[in-house]
């Protein structure tokens, strides 16, 4: 079953926010596909909440670019396209790679422990698609927090889902899966030992390799 790791959905409190984390997944998941028109109760009967909420969720969505929302014609799982791919990448490019020297250079001692388990884990997959998706998502949110920055941590955040998404439309496309999540290990080698250049270049680097094998598949 593909999944994203939103562990802060555990906390929502308003029906908005149990609405919102809930699409979002079917939308970044693909069981809602791209350019499929929205029908209100149907999505009432999936999160099993009411109109209001439904409806807030779908607006915080479209400002994220998730659905796009069309005068007297409804609501639809926004579409995805070369171009979507290209100013992602461009943006992940500019934001991620500082990100990374930033967390290397504020890093924890927990933070540091966390890494060690996460490199752990990367030895220790055994190739499957969808296992390593779910380690990539825990790697790049572990990185966005080890920052100390809530406002770059929900910015990188959202776009990395958008990029999720386009990884899961190509999954059954890409063959170099494994190798796309392992090298996320000279990246948390760096974070783990505080070298900021490492961590940096190591982020450049898989964000290029990722755009590069998307862009052979779609």
């Amino acid at each position: 079953m593909r999944h994203v790791h939103q562990p802060e959905a555990r906390d929502a409190r308003s029906q908005a926010e149990q609405a919102y984390y809930r699409l979002r997944e079917l939308i970044v998941t693909l069981q809602l596909l791209p350019g499929a028109l929205l029908n209100e109760r149907d999505l009432m009967e999936e999160t099993g909440l009411g109109r209001t909420p439904v409806r807030e969720a779908l607006r915080t969505l479209a400002n994220e670019r998730l659905v796009e929302v069309f005068p007297r014609r409804g609501v639809m799982v926004a579409s995805v396209n070369a171009g979507d791919l290209a100013g992602l990448s461009e943006l992940r490019a500019l934001l991620e790679p500082p990100a990374a020297r930033l967390a290397a250079e504020r890093r924890t001692e927990t933070d540091r422990i966390e890494t060690d388990e996460l490199l752990a884990e990367i030895d220790a997959a055994d190739g499957d698609g969808r296992d390593l998706i779910g380690l990539d998502q825990r790697i790049h949110r572990h990185v966005y927090r080890c920052m100390r920055n809530p406002f770059v941590e929900t910015v990188l955040t959202e776009h990395y889902l958008l990029t999720l998404r386009i990884w899961f439309l190509a999954i059954d496309r890409v063959a170099t899966l494994g190798d796309a999540v392992r090298e996320h290990r000279d990246l948390l080698e760096a974070i783990r030992d505080g070298d900021g250049d490492a961590a940096e270049r190591a982020m450049l680097r898989h964000v290029e390799d990722f755009e590069r094998a998307m862009r052979a598949v779609l």
